[in-house]
């Protein structure tokens, strides 16, 4: 049977150039189309008939990649993956876990036909795997939102919006002095996207509302609480914190907690609100949905599949969490 790859490597273009021009989503070249319907009409291929072969030969697992490097707070992954796991399950699919870091993890169970499809997280702002995964024989969605990334199905957070949603909270609050303390320093060396896209959009609206603003990455655990002492250190002025790291949260606190070093410094999170809403010190919370998270890129993964979910971003808004809940 002939597939969609089968018909992209004989027009030498990527599966989804020919999807695009089978469904008309999006503008294709006149060269370009007139050589994918070449292929297919070489390769006598039939879109309906791959796709009832593909049915017949589902797996009803979809994989998840979600390699656990130096930094990621694993808490928050397995919030996501409990979340995507709900959503297969509602499904009547499973879930194969791939601790790969790289596009050959994924390229091998798609060629072993492990699974039907495959999520992605811990996405970097320019991830390796983004061209490989855009030429997989199977769907994928990237829990992430990287650059070049047009031809891939993405949900992700909008974590821009929520460093926007965090500065004009705290400019309205009277701030005038404030600091991110963001994810760990090996994550962001990556420069994995969340972490990137979160301090552009602090340090942007912080700039629109008149703030001092600096950003500064921040170690899980109790070395959170000498970057504390740098800030105070270096800005004794600094009177709010914005804390994303779920782990380095509660040493942050109560390393401010009756301390002497100017006056009250504010705390306002980003975090799943369970994690920090109970964390003395805390004001404010910027939920992180990881569990709606992991449903959503589940979901966007399965409507791929099935064929009614094609390339785009889907970002969740932020929103501050309710104290009552």
């Amino acid at each position: 049977m002939t597939t969609i790859a089968d018909v992209a490597q004989a027009a030498g273009v990527s599966i989804s150039t020919v999807s695009y021009v089978m469904s008309g989503k999006r503008t294709i070249s006149q060269e370009t189309r007139d050589r994918v319907e070449r292929a297919m009409a070489d390769l006598s291929y039939s879109p309906q008939a791959s796709a009832r072969s593909l049915a017949s030969r589902s797996t009803s697992v979809l994989g998840l990649q979600a390699p656990i490097r130096a930094g990621v707070d694993v808490h928050v992954v397995m919030q996501i993956v409990a979340g995507a796991l709900k959503e297969a399950r509602a499904h009547h699919h499973d879930i194969l876990l791939l601790t790969s870091d790289d596009a050959a993890g994924v390229e091998r169970a798609a060629r072993a036909g492990m699974v039907d499809g495959v999520l992605i997280l811990d996405v970097e702002t320019s991830d390796p795997r983004v061209g490989a995964l855009a030429e997989l024989s199977i769907p994928a969605v990237l829990i992430g939102l990287p650059d070049a990334a047009d031809d891939l199905v993405c949900v992700d957070f909008d974590f821009e919006a929520a460093g926007r949603l965090a500065a004009q909270r705290l400019a309205e609050r009277g701030h005038r002095a404030v600091a991110l303390l963001g994810a760990p320093p090996q994550v962001q060396a990556r420069h994995t996207s969340y972490s990137d896209r979160l301090m552009r959009g602090f340090l942007a609206a912080s700039e629109a509302a008149g703030l001092t603003a600096r950003a500064l990455p921040c170690p899980s655990g109790p070395g959170a609480t000498r970057v504390v002492d740098q800030v105070l250190a270096e800005s004794p002025d600094t009177t709010a914190l914005f804390v994303h790291n779920e782990a380095a949260l509660p040493f942050i606190a109560a390393r401010l907690m009756g301390a002497a070093d100017g006056g009250p410094v504010e705390i306002l999170a980003l975090s799943p609100a369970e994690l920090a809403l109970h964390v003395p010190g805390v004001s404010d919370v910027i939920d992180l949905p990881a569990e709606t998270l992991g449903a959503r890129g589940a979901r966007a993964l399965l409507d791929a599949i099935g064929g009614t979910r094609g390339p785009g971003a889907e970002l969740i808004a932020p929103r501050f969490a309710d104290p009552a809940s």
